[in-house]
């Protein structure tokens, strides 16, 4: 997984995208190059700067809480939550599995812009005391931000679109009168796209009326929001076919190997270019090790091929890349996600006795989409 892992809270692993420093990085220049001097002129830039990198750093704390309060909802639930990942346009809660209700789906998708407004509620009391109290606008200023940031957030995850909040609302009420979880997606992953077409346009039209910046912002927010409605109904039908489904019946039993003293020349040479794999699991003494793939090696500049090993650059069995044969495959496609591989092996009593590839996944739903056809 891309980005680095910043620490845990009440049990949640916090994690940061390395897309999350660009918005980070441009809502710090936002702040203290331009709303903060324009609000409150005369002050020194050395102010601005400590006002914007304040603000934003509670900005992203709020959304922190905001995915803390979805978090502690799924887990009262009994959904696993391994952790959250802080990226370029929010945040999200990384769950094993779905709401198994729509009772339980309202709950868990409400509480996250209801959280939004208790913070901008609580940011504008701080604004309202500070500013009867007389305090600095360096004060006022970032409280006043904060309370408005934080009922926007609220307001826009609020919107009937999946996979926002607001969406996530709006399936699980569909789900509850239908009864029908996957046309529910369907329908609120409909309005994700539509709405997505909307703040697309919305952009366009900024664009033609000179306000560049807050156009481009539109554009990318709803090309983001249409491609993420149209993959989170695709996960669900994946997870929906494959309920049920074990690691053992999808992977490819008994894989070639590869030993962790081979150079990478000698890997490229007599693995990559003579066979069609992608990636090989390695082994020594027939226990699994780790698992290489092509991509890695396209990293490592050519010259230093022949003396570097497989093991020098393979991702080790202890990285999560293991899954047994018996482990539902809700939880191996979780693994081969956060492995960045997009690749398990498939291990027993400390034997390799198979691999799971997305090639393999995608094999095995088309061969039962085609049964369910033919029958």
């Amino acid at each position: 997984m891309q980005g680095f892992r910043l620490g845990s809270i009440f049990g949640f692993e916090i994690r940061i995208d390395l897309s999350w420093l660009l918005i980070f990085f441009l809502v710090l220049w936002t702040l203290s190059a331009g709303l903060f001097p324009e609000d409150y002129p005369g002050l020194a830039n050395a102010t601005y700067f400590v006002m914007g990198l304040v603000a934003t750093l509670l900005f992203f704390a709020s959304l922190l809480a905001h995915e803390l309060s979805h978090s502690f909802v799924a887990r009262a639930k009994g959904i696993p939550v391994e952790g959250i990942t802080l990226f370029i346009f929010g945040g999200v809660s990384r769950t094993r599995m779905d709401a198994e209700t729509p009772g339980d789906e309202f709950q868990i998708a409400g509480v996250g812009p209801l959280t939004s407004v208790v913070l901008a509620a609580l940011f504008g009391l701080i604004w309202y005391v500070s500013k009867n109290a007389g305090w600095s606008v360096v004060v006022t200023g970032i409280a006043s931000y904060l309370a408005s940031i934080n009922l926007v957030l609220a307001i826009f995850n609020m919107l009937p679109g999946f996979p926002l909040d607001g969406g996530r609302v709006f399936r699980s009420i569909i789900w509850k009168y239908t009864g029908d979880r996957e046309k529910a997606t369907k329908i609120a992953s409909t309005g994700g796209k539509w709405l997505g077409y909307l703040l697309i346009a919305l952009g366009f039209w900024q664009l033609f009326n000179s306000s560049v910046l807050s156009g481009l912002w539109f554009i990318l927010i709803g090309w983001f929001l249409y491609n993420a409605a149209e993959a989170s109904y695709e996960e669900v039908l994946l997870r929906t076919s494959l309920k049920g489904v074990r690691a053992q019946e999808i992977m490819t039993p008994y894989p070639e190997t590869v030993s962790p003293n081979l150079t990478l020349q000698e890997l490229v040479d007599k693995y990559f270019l003579s066979r069609r794999y992608q990636s090989f699991p390695v082994t020594q003494d027939s226990h699994p090790v780790g698992i290489v793939t092509l991509n890695q090696i396209k990293d490592i500049p050519r010259e230093e091929w022949t003396y570097q090993t497989v093991r020098d650059i393979m991702i080790p069995t202890d990285n999560g890349v293991t899954a047994r044969p018996e482990e539902q495959m809700s939880q191996v496609l979780q693994k081969m996600q956060d492995s960045g591989v997009r690749r398990v092996l498939v291990t027993q009593n400390g034997l390799l006795k198979g691999i799971i590839t997305a090639n393999d996944v995608a094999s095995w739903l088309q061969r039962h989409r085609d049964f369910g056809q033919a029958a």
